[in-house]
């Protein structure tokens, strides 16, 4: 018979194969293509990649399909092991949030005169997988007309990337759905179009495990107030009410983010190095470059404002991924940008590019609160509830409104004539840089907005639900399209400075009253059947908030940022203040390109991760192809072609590989041994019983 002693010493040694045999494998393969330090990169990469958040993340996994291509990936905050419990919980975002802590940027702007002169909480993802690793999950496709506006402002005729159709399935590409069971479906009344989305991406775009009923009131409500039900809003037509699509990994009710769905899943790979920690401080230029063709020999990077600079030199190109603040500042503290604020930061201009860091802009939101008597998530939670299926949960309830549903006909006319009449004074006074070009980028943009996006379908106001407080429901309403804008320069020459960020939130007239007027439509929902049944009184800003008036006093000290800052190196031409063309190369540089989210010349009425997956997968067939000497069509067909600009590829192609295809899973092999090892221990563990 067994003694305790001997149970013990036997459960211990199993607990230590389990560690050796399962875990530690696993934990190899989790970080393998992280490096440890310096001393572990090469001294140059045909592609470094400045920044490994969740553009980055993508670029680095493509890019790096190729053999014949050394990519390198330089990102400033850490790996996000230590906390990757957090990260990995997606009820986390809520009640344990990273937001603050060492994995966030956690920037301020500055005093925003439209917001009770208040400044205002910027926090970005400083941690692998950047912002998607400690967001709030949504996924939410933009609208065709969009990104057709974008194509048609930026781009050519001739450039195929940024038509809808490309973009489209771009984004499909990243995609994995995973459809609702039927019976979350029906609590929370899911509609969906599967054939809208993708089958085969690394992330993974699903519903949580566990849902409530008050969710299933959102739509029947809203559509009493004139905002229809949305059955395929992933298909080019976000607006209406739904439950949207989160980044959650149905397998094992885990956040799908950059660093799970394109890097962890990956077999070893020789020709890829992601260094953490290191913070790139400016791009080196070739002695013999042009002040009208810069050419990028590397870039400089430190793990700390103390420590010593080191280089790392770069045989094709330079990527910058940093995000909306990153990569126009690493632009700008290399010498790129409006001379005016580089030499006032003390650095030496190398080009003189006005756009850089100009017309900054941002979904602005604020929340109303109020009592329910129905269950929610809070409930639950303070409960103790802790399944994985709950643990999932994330808020989804949504819909996009647009400008004649919010204000009625007869407003909408009025505020889009008035806006119309005041787009040369908003230039004159948004844009303190004084410069033409510029004005002249932020003009048509205004006027695409006015006149187009405000007169169609296009959403100018997103509501939301949260029902994440115990006892408590949000209902939250943000600004979609604003005319206000505003800009980002340094204010030193040192990368470990936060820059001076200034989006001018609020300053035009018809922001404000499309703020105004969504807020008081937020308050017509919550009086709307069947959602008015379960709601028991409004606690914040309650009824003394009733004249407009009122309600712009309230929203100026409410209102705080949606977290979907851009357009701080927008695509667009040159002469329009642009940063990048549509090949994402700066302007006046050889081999320096942007692809993050950065690069959208106007806000999209989307969260900003879903249309920032296919705008990396773009940008990675985009360099794949030119340095392939292989046309790539935006759908996914090839075909081989000479150019006298490109270097054809000997050992791979942009077509050639599928091994990043994968959704998350490991290779067979390793599952294999993953199951062996299980079996083994568990026949182990019923002998002993």
């Amino acid at each position: 018979m067994w003694s305790f002693s001997k149970t013990t010493a036997t459960i211990l040694t199993l607990a230590s194969t389990f560690y050796l045999v399962l875990a530690k494998p696993l934990e190899d393969l989790y970080a393998r293509n992280i490096v440890s330090g310096s001393s572990e990169i090469q001294s140059s990469y045909d592609f470094i990649i400045v920044g490994g958040g969740l553009a980055g993340l993508v670029l680095a996994s493509r890019l790096s399909e190729d053999s014949n291509h050394t990519v390198l990936v330089l990102e400033a905050g850490e790996t996000g092991d230590a906390n990757i419990a957090q990260i990995n919980t997606p009820a986390d975002t809520y009640y344990a949030s990273l937001v603050g802590s060492e994995y966030d940027y956690a920037y301020q702007t500055a005093q925003q005169s439209g917001c009770s002169n208040r400044n205002i909480a910027w926090p970005r993802g400083k941690v692998l997988g950047g912002s998607s690793a400690i967001n709030g999950m949504y996924l939410v496709r933009p609208n065709q007309v969009e990104i057709n506006a974008i194509h048609s402002i930026a781009s050519n005729d001739d450039n195929e990337f940024w038509t809808w159709d490309s973009f489209y399935a771009a984004m499909k590409k990243s995609e994995t759905f995973g459809a609702p069971s039927d019976a979350i479906a029906a609590e929370a009344g899911i509609q969906y179009n599967a054939a809208s989305h993708g089958s085969s991406g690394p992330i993974h775009w699903s519903y949580p495990g566990e849902t409530f009923s008050i969710i299933g009131n959102w739509t029947p409500s809203l559509s009493t107030l004139g905002i229809p039900a949305n059955a395929d809003s992933a298909g080019g037509d976000n607006s209406g009410a739904y439950i949207a699509t989160s980044s959650i990994n149905p397998s094992n009710w885990t956040r799908s983010y950059s660093r799970s769905g394109y890097i962890d899943s990956l077999p070893p790979r020789s020709n890829l190095d992601i260094l953490t920690s290191a913070t790139v401080t400016n791009i080196v230029w070739s002695s013999s470059s042009s002040s009208s063709n810069l050419t990028a020999t590397g870039v400089q990077w430190a793990s700390s404002a103390t420590a010593a600079k080191q280089t790392v030199n770069a045989n094709k190109e330079v990527i910058l991924a940093g995000g909306t603040i990153g990569s126009a500042q690493v632009l700008q503290l290399s010498g790129v940008g409006p001379s005016k604020y580089l030499q006032a930061a003390g650095v030496d201009v190398k080009l003189d590019l006005p756009g850089v860091g100009q017309r900054l802009q941002d979904h602005l939101s604020a929340s109303l609160v109020y009592s329910t008597s129905a269950e929610t998530a809070g409930d639950m939670h303070a409960d103790g509830v802790n399944t994985p299926e709950f643990l999932s949960f994330i808020n989804s309830a949504t819909a996009y409104v647009n400008l004649t549903t919010l204000l009625g006909s007869s407003a909408a006319s009025s505020l889009i004539s008035s806006a119309q009449s005041a787009v040369d004074s908003s230039a004159s006074s948004m844009l303190p840089l004084g410069d033409t070009t510029v004005a002249a980028g932020y003009k048509q943009i205004y006027n695409t907005i006015a006149n187009q996006f405000y007169q169609g379908n296009s959403g100018q106001i997103e509501l939301l639900m949260a029902i994440t407080g115990a006892g408590s429901l949000l209902i939250q309403a943000a600004i979609q399209h604003p005319l206000s804008a505003g800009e980002l320069y340094i204010t030193s020459n040192s990368a470990f400075d936060s820059p001076f960020l200034n989006p001018n939130y609020l300053v035009h007239a018809a922001d404000l009253t499309i703020m105004r007027e969504g807020l008081k439509l937020a308050r017509k929902v919550s009086q709307a059947a069947p959602l008015s049944t379960y709601l028991t009184g409004e606690i914040t800003p309650g009824s003394s908030v009733s004249t407009d008036a009122d309600w712009e006093t309230w929203l100026k000290g409410a209102v705080g940022t949606e977290y979907h800052p851009t357009g701080s190196c927008a695509m667009l031409p040159q002469d329009m203040g642009g940063v990048v063309g549509p090949d994402l190369i700066v302007h006046g540089t050889s081999n320096v390109r942007v692809a993050d989210a950065s690069v959208y010349p106007f806000e999209l009425s989307s969260h900003l991760g879903a249309p920032t997956y296919g705008l990396a997968e773009q940008a990675s067939t985009i360099i794949r192809d030119y340095w392939n000497g292989v046309s790539v069509n935006p759908n996914g067909t090839s075909s081989t072609t000479t150019s006298s600009t490109s270097s054809p590829s000997t050992s791979g192609s942009s077509s050639s590989s599928n091994e990043s295809k994968s959704s998350g899973a490991l290779p067979v092999s390793e599952v294999h041994m993953v199951f062996t090892a299980m079996a083994c221990l568990v026949g182990s563990l019923i002998a002993l019983v």
